[in-house]
């Protein structure tokens, strides 16, 4: 690889995308790559999402298109060459379709690698694409990127979708998104907090859309408030106002809001949403639809509690451990150990964050040509499900009262 052209995503102030090529750069510049970003122009100066629910519908369109335009002069120039590796940080890349129109025009010798990393799209029957009836034509798109680039899963469960989709190109699991764990806790611009000097607060901060199971989290809000009245705090952090793709969670939430066993903290920006995770006990997550999540390595980074189901990538960013993941829909098994996490940090705390940390490494080990172990091909793909990727303490802990002393 002489170069990196990295085609990074735009910018939202709540959102991931905000430090995302910053937590990339970091990793560049300690590896000694050479690197173009290739630029991209947004469509207005809000960094907001007002069309859409993962990306501003319109933004991602405009900047995708004129970072296409960009790249294009590049490689027209021959700035981009055979030798250099092309790095698209989301699969959904519009304008991207003249990548295979200009390389199989030109030499083989001229022709740039190309890497993409999918986020979900049509291959998770929970992602969006199918609420609004997208998935059809996104299927489609998805083969025609894969005639000609090479896809970075996230996880062993993203590969099995891959592969029972169809997809015929090379598929390398990278175990993980992109996390750059030293800038989070910059920014958080004070101590990480003692555990026991915290609120006894829980927190709730996926999109509140009906693939992140908002119900179930209410469901536990009012059953944990009736059996512990007053004695902890659920809290919903929004880096926009609340909205959702079905609007009787929104109906629900303001009704537990009012009634006083709810907590609503919207437009947070990213730093004061890392203000909150400094000063929780546990972050709580319930989502159909999440292929690993920045939220569970940023609260961990943060000295916070995560309680994730064992469903879909979870098991895999979690190492297996029990203690962390439970039964998905059984709300009795999240009560349980809700109770368990709400008394004590987790002995395995800061390791989830530790091995995200290492996930842009294990992609530039892949470009360079060092990173086969995590090469899904042929029909053994399903080998390397069960292993844990990086080792935890296991600790058979007695169940606790939430408030019983501690040792």
């Amino acid at each position: 690889m002489r170069k990196l052209f990295y085609m990074g995503l735009e910018s939202y102030e709540a959102r991931y995308t905000l430090q995302l090529t910053e937590w990339n750069r970091r990793v560049f510049e300690r590896r000694g790559l050479d690197v173009v970003y290739v630029p991209g122009t947004t469509i207005d100066d809000t960094k907001s999402i007002s069309v859409g629910q993962v990306l501003d519908a319109h933004g991602r369109s405009y900047f995708g298109m004129s970072q296409i335009m960009n790249l294009v002069q590049m490689m027209r120039n021959g700035e981009c060459t055979g030798e250099d590796v092309i790095y698209f940080e989301d699969m959904f890349q519009p304008g991207i379709e003249s990548l295979p129109y200009i390389m199989d025009q030109i030499p083989d010798n001229q022709r740039p690698q190309v890497y993409v990393r999918c986020l979900a799209q049509a291959i998770d029957p929970d992602d969006f694409v199918h609420v609004w009836g997208m998935s059809k034509w996104m299927s489609l798109y998805e083969k025609m990127v894969c005639e000609f680039a090479t896809v970075l899963a996230t996880n062993e469960e993203m590969v099995a979708h891959m592969k029972i989709a169809g997809w015929e190109s090379p598929i390398y699991n990278i175990s993980g998104l992109a996390f750059g764990k030293q800038e989070v806790q910059e920014r958080l611009g004070e101590r990480i907090k003692p555990f026991h000097e915290r609120a006894n607060r829980i927190c709730f901060s996926a999109r509140f859309d009906q693939e992140k199971q908002p119900d179930f989290f209410m469901d536990l809000v009012e059953r944990y408030s009736s059996q512990y009245p007053n004695q902890q705090t659920f809290a919903i952090l929004q880096g926009g106002p609340l909205r959702s793709n079905n609007e009787k969670y929104i109906t629900r939430a303001r009704d537990l809001e009012s009634r006083g066993i709810l907590e609503i903290h919207e437009n947070l920006k990213k730093n004061e949403y890392y203000g909150y995770l400094n000063d929780s006990k546990v972050l709580f997550n319930c989502a159909l639809q999440d292929w690993v999540s920045n939220t569970v390595s940023e609260a961990d980074a943060l000295g916070c509690n995560v309680l994730y189901p064992a469903y879909r990538s979870f098991p895999e960013t979690f190492a297996n451990d029990p203690d962390r993941l439970y039964v998905p829909w059984s709300i009795d098994d999240a009560e349980n150990k809700l109770t368990n996490l709400l008394h004590n940090p987790h002995h395995n705390m800061g390791l989830i964050s530790d091995w995200t940390n290492g996930t842009i490494d294990r992609v530039i080990d892949i470009m360079e040509g060092n990173g086969e172990q995590w090469l899904r091909s042929g029909n053994r793909y399903r080998d390397s499900v069960a292993g844990a990727k990086y080792s935890v303490v296991k600790i058979e802990e007695p169940q606790r009262g939430l408030f019983e002393g501690t040792d």
